[in-house]
């Protein structure tokens, strides 16, 4: 008949105010809104008056005074009738509120790109099944073994001996270390300044660069795709929490409760190492820097889910929707719209809140404001330029073969000192 109920809805941006209706900037207090226009077509069909109570806070209990803040306090003290914003499931609340309705598909997760298979493993050792790198290792020592046999041959025949004294340059002499260079020079399609003169010697070189050339077309038409490649290694908070993906967390009031006041483990570790380290500003930001630090790659942003698929579908490019991965930080049911406990409208508002689900109300309203997951088109047309970290193994090799050829320099250079020392101190 009319009757006014005071209902209490939170509002965590001041703009939302002048936008409950329009469906514009709809990932801006979401929730707010869409339960703002669920809960005016309640009070229709309640036939009753509506007094918005404005708060920027759901709420959370003052360990002192037993009291809460925000909507839930009002509901708590009787302030208010109705939360018009809907409340995640507490144990704390339970005992001074009554849920009556879920209406809103609502989720907070890390969003991330995934990461490159390069981020977790040394590609360079993937194109080929162990069993082939086995075998190559083995053909490589039976081809040395047999072109120095061949080599060692050559060198002891009278009449060839004769040929190449002092003429030939480019025969290969009987020395191991020669035969391994110039397996090496084949393996890495460099070729070789020397080669065996016989025609057995020859032969068996031919064969080893046709083989290794088949091989080495091979290896590189897999490391193209390899390099494009991305992991799904990382699929739980523990991998998470142990990858070398940095963290962000949206800034908002619930994100920071939930964050800050973890139980769990591995939750508690993700805060402290990740989120908020000892001596260095936490990591809570806006939703737009978190997302596009998100589209730069490496990083993990923490996120209502229907706020991060509306940045994402504006600012992402299409190729860069796809391989986009979720992981869920705080396990909770979907919120749910509450009333003051023992209401007397409790029970005909859960039947109000029925029928605007039945009637397919609500779903159109979810629809209207809620964004889906963007959807990967194009994921064949997808190329990312090969960084750094991608080639980390091949500069590494680089590096170790400098090292070793400075060390070995430094290493002759001292042993002839002490040579010519040691000649010049007997003579």
């Amino acid at each position: 008949m009319g009757a006014t109920i005071k209902i209490s809805i939170v509002i965590t941006n001041p703009d939302s105010l002048n936008h409950l209706w329009d469906y514009r900037n709809k990932h801006i207090d979401a929730i707010s809104k869409l339960n703002y226009i669920l809960v005016h077509q309640l009070m229709s069909y309640l036939n009753a008056s509506k007094e918005i109570i404005i708060q920027k806070t759901w709420g959370y209990k003052n360990q002192t005074t037993g009291l809460y803040s925000g909507m839930a306090g009002d509901l708590q003290t009787g302030v208010a009738n109705l939360g018009g914003t809907p409340l995640f499931f507490t144990t704390d609340r339970i005992d001074i509120i009554d849920y009556i309705a879920a209406t809103t598909p609502t989720y907070m997760k890390f969003i991330f790109k995934a990461p490159p298979l390069t981020y977790v493993t040394n590609v360079f050792t993937l194109p080929f099944a162990a069993s082939v790198w086995h075998y190559c290792f083995v053909m490589v020592a039976v081809v040395v073994i047999f072109v120095y046999l061949v080599v060692l041959w050559e060198w002891k025949e009278v009449k060839f001996r004769k040929t190449i004294s002092g003429k030939r340059g480019d025969t290969l002499r009987p020395n191991i270390f020669d035969v391994i260079m110039m397996e090496i020079g084949a393996i890495t399609q460099q070729g070789s300044d020397v080669e065996p003169q016989s025609i057995a010697g020859r032969i068996i070189f031919i064969f080893t660069l046709t083989t290794l050339m088949f091989l080495y077309t091979s290896y590189s038409a897999n490391i193209v795709a390899l390099l494009q490649s991305t992991t799904d290694s990382i699929k739980t908070l523990d991998d998470l929490l142990h990858s070398r993906i940095k963290l962000g967390v949206e800034d908002i009031v619930y994100a920071h409760y939930y964050f800050e006041n973890a139980v769990d483990p591995t939750r508690r570790a993700i805060y402290e190492q990740k989120v908020a380290p000892k001596g260095q500003k936490p990591s809570f930001m806006k939703a737009e820097e978190g997302i596009r630090r998100v589209q730069e790659g490496f990083f993990a942003f923490h996120i209502e889910l229907n706020t991060g698929y509306k940045i994402i579908s504006d600012v992402f490019q299409e190729g860069e929707k796809c391989g986009l991965k979720e992981i869920e930080y705080v396990n909770l049911i979907e919120p749910w719209l509450a009333t003051e406990k023992k209401s007397p409208y409790k029970e005909v508002m859960k039947i109000g809140m029925r029928k605007i689900h039945e009637t397919g109300i609500q779903n159109r309203e979810i629809r209207r404001v809620y964004t889906r997951k963007p959807q990967c088109h194009t994921r064949g047309s997808n190329f990312g330029s090969v960084g750094l970290i991608d080639c980390y193994s091949a500069f590494l090799i680089f590096g170790i073969g400098i090292g070793l050829g400075v060390l070995l320099f430094v290493l002759e250079f001292i042993a002839k000192e002490y040579f010519l020392r040691k000649i010049h101190t007997e003579n």
